[in-house]
């Protein structure tokens, strides 16, 4: 009878300890979704997205655009020097028109959502005194016009030299041709898969548009100019 007394009495006991284990195991989830460890918790791709943006966009566009002015020109000329100026005629004045663009877009996005936040704030009511005290969190992060100007220039540079480099030390033309779209496909493919991966976007599925666009682009270009040029003779 005193063991069974015993056994009685050391039950709650023991179910006081399941329950603060499972307590314990309660405050450890809490603290890892809090730290990102959840799947509600993971990273703000978002925050990313105006400096993200006019980077693949530069990218993308001083790429293809500067491969399609070399393979335009190289199509009528095959001269070598003709299609190295034009890429780089082509690389500075659209760094330029890139830089002077992202910039002008950029700054009206940012003038549309410092309007819209001070309209917000007059029809909101006025803040709990916890908010008014910083603690509530409202913290906006707003474009940074410079930021995305300097992003799209340096990125379009970059882009643009891949055609470059693939042309400038190969004097056969067709050689170089096969040089140029060879360094464009490999860039596009790697350009859209890191435009993908920093935007947490399906990163095959973003390659293969890069790559599709790129070559359709350098297809109509080289294909029309080349028309033009054969009828202008």
């Amino acid at each position: 009878m005193a063991s069974n007394h015993a056994l009685f009495l050391e039950e709650p006991k023991t179910a006081n300890n399941n329950n603060d284990g499972n307590g314990d195991l309660e405050q450890h989830q809490e603290k890892k979704s809090e730290m990102g460890g959840g799947a509600a918790g993971g990273f703000d791709y978002a925050k990313r997205a105006p400096w993200l943006r006019a980077a693949v966009l530069g990218a993308n566009d001083g790429l293809v655009s500067t491969a399609s002015l070399m393979m335009g020109v190289g199509a009528v000329k095959q001269d070598i020097k003709a299609m190295i100026l034009t890429g780089f005629a082509g690389m500075v004045a659209g760094a330029c028109s890139m830089a002077i663009g992202e910039f002008v877009s950029v700054y009206s996005q940012r003038d549309m959502e410092v309007a819209q936040m001070k309209r917000s704030k007059t029809r909101r009511p006025p803040p709990p005194p916890e908010e008014e005290n910083g603690g509530g969190n409202n913290d906006v992060v707003l474009a940074n016009p410079m930021q995305a100007a300097a992003a799209s220039v340096v990125a379009f540079v970059m882009g643009a030299m891949v055609p470059l480099l693939a042309a400038s030390f190969i004097k056969g033309y067709k050689v170089r041709v096969g040089a140029v779209v060879g360094a464009v496909t490999a860039a596009l493919v790697a350009f859209g898969w890191l435009g993908a991966a920093l935007g947490g976007a399906p990163r095959v599925r973003a390659s293969a548009r890069v790559l599709l666009g790129g070559w359709l682009a350098m297809a109509i270009t080289s294909g029309l100019t080349k028309l033009i040029g054969l009828k202008g003779e």
